[in-house]
């Protein structure tokens, strides 16, 4: 039987611990990529550890940026009463893509999940605490989903901004969400609706 040579099984190996991406579609890439000439090939790995040297996380939301501070928190044209929290940095690109939220964000890196051993030290609390404590926000947004994570994260924030910041409103998402869904993986159409009807929790 035909064995891979090990350059090509290293690389498909580091491939497939991507997410969607398993054996198969992992040697299908590292078979592209030996047929793309060798000066893209290099500059695909040149790009790739740019990622990690220009990138860096901003200082305020904890987003991915080029800069301490990122574009959206830079904005002055944006308003800092309302703080939209989600999960993961790429559920603020879908909302920002849908429109209609003018106000700015905040990420959690993750959601409570102690089947997982995620728990609240893992995630991004202490930040929320901080914003919130500058007394500038005056309504919490979540933006989390309709996961049994996500109703165990919004459970926690709402028993922390009660007990510290009774004076801050507490609101999430229209659930015009499907249940069982997350944040990223939502039309357009039905993003933009839930936001602009959020609910108080």
């Amino acid at each position: 039987m035909a064995r891979l040579p090990k350059p090509l099984t290293d690389v498909v190996e580091e491939l497939a611990r991507l997410p969607g991406l398993g054996p198969k579609s992992a040697l299908r890439v590292a078979m592209t990529l030996l047929q793309w000439p060798r000066e893209r090939t290099m500059d695909l790995g040149r790009r790739i550890g740019d990622l990690r040297e220009r990138l860096c996380l901003c200082s305020r939301c904890g987003g991915l940026s080029e800069t301490q501070v990122c574009p959206v928190c830079a904005d002055p044209t944006r308003g800092d009463e309302e703080l939209c929290l989600v999960s993961q940095w790429d559920s603020v690109l879908v909302l920002e893509e849908a429109g209609g939220f003018r106000g700015r964000y905040l990420i959690l890196g993750g959601l409570l999940d102690p089947l997982e051993g995620v728990g609240a030290g893992n995630l991004a609390f202490g930040r929320l605490a901080e914003r919130l404590r500058e007394g500038q926000v005056r309504e919490l947004v979540l933006a989390l989903g309709t996961t049994l994570q996500a109703e165990t994260t919004a459970s926690h924030i709402k028993n922390m901004v009660a007990r510290d910041h009774p004076g801050v409103r507490l609101t999430r998402l229209a659930q015009g969400i499907p249940l069982g869904s997350e944040v990223k993986y939502v039309d357009r159409e039905t993003l933009k609706q839930s936001v602009r009807y959020r609910q108080d929790v």
